[in-house]
C-alpha cells in the first residue's frame, strides 16, 4: 500500500516561514512543533524571503465591480471635461460684459458657478447691475452741457468754479467725471497739432478745386448729441452740399 503524500495549506506554509524568519525559535523546534522536515521549513523560509519584494510591489488586486465603477466614473469626468471645453472654447477672449452675456443659467450640464470658474468670472459681478446717474447729476450734466456750448473753452477748474457760482457746491473730481462721461474736452491750442504720426498716410482733399453745380453732386456726414430730459440722443446730419 503507497504511502499518501501530506499537504499543507497555504495559511499554515506561511505561519511556519514567518516562525522561521522572526528566529526566535530554532529550525528542528519548528519542525517537530508543526510535524514537517526541517529542510521543508527551511525552504519555505527561503521562498518567502524570496517573494517579499514582490508583495510589497504590487498593487492591491481590485475586484471586477469595483473596476467597473472606477471605468464609469472615468467616463463620466471625461464626458463633463469635453463638455466644458466645447463650452469655454465659444467663450474665451471677452470682456466682462461680454461674459456675462455668455452665461447659460439653464444650462443642462454646467452649472452657474462652474461656467463663472470656467470664464474667470466671480459669482458677484455675474448678479451685479450699474446704477444710474443720480437726478442730481443729471442736472450738473445739463448745465454743464449748456456752458460748454457758450465756453467750449473752459476746462475743468473753470466749470468748477461756474458751478459753484450757479450755488452747486462740486469739486474738480466730480466735474472732471462728468465731462468725461459726456465725451466734452476743453477746445484750446495744442503743442505739435501739424505733425501727422511716423507711417501714416496722407490722403488727399479729393473737393480742391471741385465746383459744386447740381444736387446729388456731393454728400457730407456730421453726427452730434442732443439733450433730453431723460438724458441725451445721437442725431445724425446727412447733408447735401448744393442744396445744404
Amino acid at each position: 500500500m503507497s504511502k499518501q503524500r501530506k499537504t499543507y495549506t497555504a495559511d499554515l506554509k506561511a505561519r511556519i516561514a514567518l516562525e522561521a524568519i522572526k528566529g526566535q525559535t530554532t529550525i528542528n523546534q519548528i519542525a517537530t512543533q508543526y510535524g514537517v522536515h526541517p529542510n521543508q521549513v527551511l525552504q519555505w523560509k527561503q521562498q518567502a524571503i524570496k517573494q517579499m519584494p514582490e508583495v510589497f510591489s504590487r498593487a492591491p488586486a481590485r475586484s471586477a465591480q469595483e473596476e467597473e465603477e472606477l471605468r464609469a466614473q472615468l467616463y463620466q469626468q471625461i464626458g463633463q471635461m469635453k463638455v466644458e471645453l466645447d463650452w469655454l472654447k465659444k467663450k474665451l477672449d471677452r470682456s466682462v460684459d461680454e461674459k456675462r452675456r455668455m452665461i447659460e443659467p439653464d444650462h443642462p450640464r454646467l452649472s452657474l458657478t462652474r461656467q463663472c470658474e470656467l470664464l474667470g468670472l466671480s459669482r458677484g459681478s455675474l448678479y451685479y447691475h450699474p446704477r444710474g446717474e443720480s437726478n442730481e447729476n443729471l442736472q450738473l450734466m445739463r448745465l454743464l452741457d449748456e456752458q460748454y456750448t457758450r465756453t467750449p473753452f473752459y476746462g475743468v477748474r473753470k466749470m468748477t468754479a461756474w458751478l459753484r457760482t450757479e450755488g452747486y457746491p462740486v469739486n474738480e473730481k466730480r466735474t472732471r467725471r462728468l465731462l468725461r462721461l459726456m465725451g466734452l474736452e476743453a477746445i484750446y491750442q495744442r503743442p505739435r497739432l501739424s505733425h501727422p504720426a511716423p507711417g501714416h498716410r496722407i490722403y488727399p482733399y479729393l473737393l480742391r478745386g471741385v465746383p459744386i453745380l447740381r444736387p446729388n453732386q456731393v454728400w457730407s456726414t456730421d453726427i452730434t448729441y442732443i439733450r433730453m430730459m431723460g438724458g441725451f440722443i445721437y442725431l445724425v446730419a446727412i447733408i447735401d452740399w448744393f442744396s445744404r
